[in-house]
């Protein structure tokens, strides 16, 4: 996000990413904290556990199911929209809520089948912070949405429908009157973008400070829902686990604290952001599957070479049981990963979105594990084949190509996108941006790339590459050079079975292509142009825009 964010503008909405965080919180002005805490205590109604944070917050728990009935600051009560209460995923139904007071902290834990919830208050502080275990699949996604009334943060962003008039997909997206599409997937940001979501307006900034997604799925680059507003009120998301183009199976166990933060208008606090806050104050609460500091360990990385320093580069670590990520210097690749559970994970260095080098690494409690510099191998980067031409560079994303970044905020039918055609000259200049970052089997299948051999070229057989970051309903590229060489239809590599480019996300899995075009495909008159045509095939899918699709990365061919 741009600068002007850090400056709260009534009755607008701010999504703020990390790289605005820190200096947008030291600007924020009156933090969400209070000197006095003299009311700090909770009271029982019999039907709702009542929590004054002894600074500008009351917050109501229901006693039979741990919903957050009543979320109050400064008099004003922010919850609730369309009757409904604030909870993980739609609601729970009847569990065991209890409560207990230690110290300067109250916890109320929720118990629903094997899932755990907790909500905790600290003595002067306005943040509720929000813990849950998911053992199982008992419960399906795993989401924490906080409800707040109409009126108070109404806005206009990508991710809402407050003045839309149409519904153009599933019961999620929708066109509005100009023909702007809104949709609460169209969150532009992945996970690693952001520390905390929400809205300010009139003097109050209401925040959802997301956890480290230790439990999580997806990966850093994962984007999912982070809120919304329609006509009836609006949401802040905690996604904990969500299927939705998702890449990698369920984790279960302990996730949070995430936080519910007001304040004065300005930015949360930077110490509830991810990899800085503290709960050593947690350590004695007894919360199910908690591990405290002592008992994580840390990665360090003394540097990466063999990077294009014009890109950035991003180490994650994962196995089946959790998720962490960092991102390396930009000088010399240097990474330090801090929090880590014990384990064994697989880490991999990302050139932007693009896996290229990975190796096991071992973590122990209260432990650094200290790596060697790390070198990519030239093969491991497709880049650095030597092709003869190549329309955009390798880098696991279709960032470049035409409508890219808008396909992050917007459906394909937005009226700002520009016509989904694409035929491309190499040479032109205009190879990537004229190109459509998307291909579907109904929409634009077909696209033609116009390229020109020597004759030295022209009598070898070459390699041409397609690389692809996600598909829907198996979409796949073949291939046809001038009419008389076409590729065999390839086997659609494993991706998401779900809706991926219509709703804000080309990120799914990568692959490479390859087709070996025979020599005799080529013109071997070098003043006439090649032609590849390249056709989306799949049995599968619907029409339009739901037809067979992906998302590209990067086409060459090879010297």
């Amino acid at each position: 996000m741009s600068g002007s964010a850090n400056r709260p503008v009534r009755r607008r909405t701010f999504v703020l990413g990390t790289a605005a965080a820190a200096g947008s919180a030291a600007l924020a002005g009156p933090l969400a904290q209070s000197a006095s805490a003299a009311s700090f205590g909770y009271t029982d109604d019999g039907s709702q556990y009542i929590v004054d944070t002894g600074a500008n917050l009351v917050f109501k728990v229901s006693k039979t199911n741990g919903d957050l009935t009543s979320l109050v600051y400064r008099g004003v009560e922010y919850q609730g929209y369309g009757g409904m209460n604030s909870h993980i995923e739609s609601g729970l139904g009847t569990s065991t809520v209890s409560i207990k007071q230690s110290g300067s902290t109250i916890l109320i834990s929720v118990a629903y089948g094997t899932l755990k919830h907790y909500y905790a208050a600290r003595s002067g502080e306005n943040n509720v912070y929000l813990w849950t275990n998911k053992a199982d699949t008992s419960v399906s996604a795993t989401r924490y949405i906080v409800r707040v009334k109409k009126g108070l943060f109404l806005n206009d962003e990508p991710d809402s429908h407050t003045y839309t008039n149409s519904t153009i997909e599933a019961s999620d997206v929708f066109a509005k009157s100009d023909g702007q599409t809104r949709s609460k997937h169209f969150s532009k940001l992945r996970v690693m973008d952001y520390d905390y979501i929400g809205w300010s307006g009139g003097g109050v900034g209401l925040w959802m400070v997301r956890s480290n997604h230790e439990k999580a799925s997806g990966g850093p680059f994962y984007r999912s829902l982070l809120r919304h507003q329609s006509a009836d009120g609006g949401g802040l998301y905690e996604i904990l686990y969500y299927g939705q183009n998702q890449t990698e199976a369920q984790r279960f166990g302990l996730q949070g604290p995430y936080v519910i933060a007001f304040t004065d208008g300005g930015a949360p606090s930077s110490s509830l952001f991810p990899g800085t806050l503290t709960t050593s104050w947690a350590d004695s609460l007894g919360l199910s599957g908690y591990v405290g500091a002592s008992g994580r360990g840390r990665v360090a990385g003394v540097g990466i070479t063999g990077r294009n320093t014009a890109l950035p580069y991003t180490v994650g670590l994962a196995n089946s049981a959790a998720q962490y990520w960092g991102s390396a210097r930009a000088s010399d690749g240097y990474f330090s990963i801090g929090g880590v559970l014990p384990g064994t994970y697989t880490l991999t260095v990302y050139k932007s979105e693009l896996a290229v080098y990975s190796t096991q690494v071992t973590v122990s409690a209260g432990a650094t594990t200290t790596l060697n510099s790390i070198a990519i191998p030239s093969s491991n980067d497709p880049s650095n084949a030597s092709a003869i031409w190549r329309i955009n560079d390798w880098n696991g994303t279709p960032s470049g190509f035409k409508n890219a970044d808008l396909m992050t905020y917007a459906h394909p039918s937005d009226v700002r996108a520009a016509g989904w055609t694409g035929n491309v000259v190499i040479g032109s200049g205009s190879e990537t941006s004229g190109f459509p970052c998307y291909l579907w089997k109904d929409v634009n299948s077909g696209l033609l790339v116009y390229f020109k051999l020597t004759a030295a070229q022209a009598a070898a057989a070459h390699t041409l590459r397609i690389g692809v970051t996600t598909a829907y309903a198996n979409g796949r590229p073949q291939v046809t050079v001038n009419d008389t060489w076409t590729s065999a239809i390839p086997s659609p590599p494993t991706q998401p079975n779900t809706r991926s480019l219509t709703n804000g996300s080309y990120r799914g899995n990568n692959h490479t292509f390859t087709y070996n075009v025979p020599a005799s495909a080529w013109k071997t008159d070098t003043s006439q142009y090649n032609v590849l045509r390249i056709d989306v095939v799949s049995g599968s899918g619907t029409t339009g825009f739901l037809s067979a699709g992906t998302s590209v990365d990067a086409i060459d061919l090879l010297a």
